[in-house]
């Protein structure tokens, strides 16, 4: 089998039907239609033309412009820790997009997680000084960003 090119191609560029079908992939995706039929409704194409493209077309991330950070923090086993941790992210404006956590040991566990900070409210230097300041946070440090 040939190995396929890909192109990277600003969305202006690009004829309509394929915008369409990544809005309908998104509708599909996010839950908020059920069917191809209704999501292609929605968009305003046919379902040929949705099948015909959809595993053509996905939308490029932009992990630059997204800046995606990865932290680790070492918190103290204690109920609420991670929430405490969770809702300063949330408060900064991070959209999470991966959280590990190790089994306790020792009274501590390391949580991983990795965040855009395309839109946080104030600066990364910040948040860090907040999580920081929580009791239950032991240590942190960031991993990649």
């Amino acid at each position: 089998m040939a190995k396929s090119k890909l192109y990277l191609v600003e969305a202006s560029m690009l004829p309509d039907v394929f915008l369409r079908v990544c809005e309908a992939k998104e509708l599909l995706a996010r839950g908020t239609v059920r069917t191809v039929a209704e999501a292609t409704a929605r968009a305003g194409i046919s379902r040929s033309a949705y099948y015909k493209y959809k595993d053509s077309i996905t939308p490029f991330r932009d992990v630059r412009r997204d800046r995606i950070v990865t932290m680790s923090l070492i918190t103290q086993d204690r109920p609420g820790a991670l929430s405490s941790v969770l809702t300063l992210f949330a408060e900064a404006g991070a959209n999470i997009l991966t959280i590990n956590q190790s089994i306790p040991t020792n009274g501590v566990g390391v949580v991983t997680i990795s965040f855009t900070a395309e839109d946080l409210r104030s600066g990364l230097d910040e948040l860090r000084e907040r999580l920081s300041a929580l009791p239950t946070v032991v240590d942190l440090s960031v991993l990649a960003g």
